[in-house]
């Protein structure tokens, strides 16, 4: 069974430590089959689109299904809501696990509310598949690394093992004449190739370029590719120029292959390749992994099965 009133206007801004209570006064009231007091923590968006006699009817039907909530496990904190595990225990030998999701407006009310089932994701530590590194020629590494002072990228559990990638000549700039605009950059308009074979199995285009220096924080990662290799790992990458995506969802693609053209599309100030691995599709429900590149020149030298860090210049051996 699955039990989802998760609404379409969830809003940034609700503190962990807030969803955290707000989690464990639900549980409270669940157990205590007090749908009253659930129903009063609800925003009043929420409140209109399901009445208490509704409210009542579904968690009244769900408890008899599955039992009590005997623990609680918060997961992670996402912009708009939190995620928590859940064990339900109907009898002594009949344990359930469900994924409870909490959203909260800037009232603290609950705007989103949704039970579905937990599943087992396996959690990838590395790359099994071989990887060459997305671009050609030499690009170097912005963020990069398991520190936040390499990687700011470490504080999100589905981007902790990022990279963002640009290009910079001789003197250290990313951009010639006054980089006022997205040409002015070295890495725009270049070819991000496929660093394994694979399937694409998202494709999103059609965002436009910012102005260097403004962010678009509507889409983050801008136009977007996602592609899964033969182990089940989702190679993601993100602010491609707005059109350029030269594949489609359910192709599959060789090592190599051009996916589209580096932009700066998304929350991006300017252009470069963001890039990581996860270990399912869905960013708000991955976890990150880290990325080892199989045969690459770090700063003119051979490293192989290596995982670059933040002001490193790479690029592929062969």
């Amino acid at each position: 069974m699955i039990l989802g009133f998760l609404m379409p206007f969830l809003l940034v801004g609700a503190e962990q430590s807030v969803l955290i209570q707000k989690s464990e006064k639900f549980v409270e009231y669940f157990n205590q089959s007090d749908s009253k007091s659930v129903h009063k923590m609800f925003s009043v968006e929420m409140k209109e689109a399901i009445p208490l006699t509704q409210l009542e009817e579904v968690l009244s039907q769900f408890s008899r299904q599955y039992g009590v909530i005997t623990e609680k496990e918060f997961i992670r904190y996402e912009n708009t809501y939190g995620i928590f595990k859940l064990e339900f225990l109907k009898n002594k030998s009949s344990k359930e696990y469900s994924t409870l999701k909490i959203s909260l407006n800037e009232k603290s009310e609950i705007n989103g509310l949704l039970f579905v089932p937990w599943v087992e994701h396996p959690i990838l530590v590395r790359n099994e598949s071989k990887l060459i590194l997305p671009f050609e020629g030499e690009w170097w590494v912005f963020w990069g690394g398991d520190t936040k002072e390499e990687n700011y990228h470490v504080v999100s559990n589905a981007q902790k093992g990022a990279f963002d990638f640009l290009i910079k000549n001789q003197e250290g700039k990313s951009f010639r004449n006054e980089g006022k605009t997205n040409e002015d950059y070295y890495a725009f308009g270049k070819r991000i190739i496929s660093p394994s074979d694979g399937e694409v199995v998202l494709v999103v285009d059609g965002v436009k370029d910012n102005i260097p220096g403004k962010l678009n924080p509507i889409y983050v990662p801008g136009n977007t590719v996602i592609i899964k290799t033969d182990n089940n790992e989702f190679l993601f990458f993100a602010h491609f120029v707005k059109n350029s995506i030269a594949v489609s969802e359910g192709q599959i693609v060789k090592q190599g292959d051009l996916l589209g053209l580096c932009g700066n599309s998304g929350n991006s100030s300017e252009p470069h390749l963001h890039f990581h691995i996860q270990n399912v599709e869905d960013m708000n429900e991955a976890t990150g992994a880290k990325a080892y590149f199989e045969n690459i020149l770090v700063d003119g030298k051979i490293k192989r099965d290596y995982s670059p860090v933040r002001n490193e210049k790479v690029r592929n051996a062969n």
